[in-house]
């Protein structure tokens, strides 16, 4: 079954919805400029009130080791997501399981997977002033591509009308959405949630 992660949470009604929809995972991003960005502890305030099934990602950006530490502490994430230029050897060091972003642009971006000694990769859309969360997607040809390097996790302009088709061709091991669930930015749409999860359910990967 393919997983669900539902990204740029930044309040206890929208964590819950996704919960209560069956997402498998929630998102939270600590890039202080994104329009998304939540405060570590009150993360860890939302954190504490979901379901222990849940998996918790911590959405990190460029920042140093000491950084990353103090904000899994602060969060309690239990996954990171590098979502910037971190180098293979910082994925390393951390016990925590780890996702890799790639920004992917063309060929090359996929090709710079197998720098990183990691097992899962997230890919989203590259856009030259933005780290994430544009609502734009990719050629999925370059997924397809990806799933040499490891498990992949498809993201970048998904949305509960679109979602069924990328999984049909790409057949990833999950799917990330954040702007196209929501009903502005910072606020999701749970009906679109629950669209979404329930596109994603009605498909199979063999």
């Amino acid at each position: 079954m393919v997983k669900v992660k539902i990204c740029g949470i930044t309040n206890l009604e929208d964590a819950m919805a996704s919960a209560e929809a069956g997402a498998d995972a929630v998102g939270f991003v600590f890039y202080p400029e994104s329009p998304r960005f939540i405060e570590p502890g009150n993360a860890r305030n939302i954190i504490a009130k979901l379901p222990v099934f849940i998996t918790t990602v911590g959405v990190i950006v460029d920042e140093s080791e000491d950084m990353v530490r103090r904000i899994l502490r602060e969060s309690g994430v239990q996954v990171l997501q590098f979502h910037g230029s971190e180098s293979p050897l910082l994925c390393t060091r951390f016990r925590e399981k780890i996702i890799k972003a790639i920004r992917v642009k063309d060929a090359e971006s996929i090709h710079s997977m197998k720098m990183y000694p990691l097992d899962t990769f997230l890919l989203d859309t590259y856009h030259e002033k933005s780290k994430g969360g544009t609502g734009k997607s990719f050629d999925w040809k370059l997924a397809a591509e990806a799933k040499e390097y490891g498990q992949i996790i498809l993201s970048g302009g998904l949305t509960p009308s679109n979602v069924g088709e990328a999984i049909k061709k790409i057949k990833p091991y999950g799917v990330d959405v954040s702007s196209g669930v929501e009903v502005s930015v910072r606020k999701k749409d749970h009906a679109k949630i629950r669209n979404f999860i329930k596109e994603v359910r009605s498909h199979h990967v063999a």
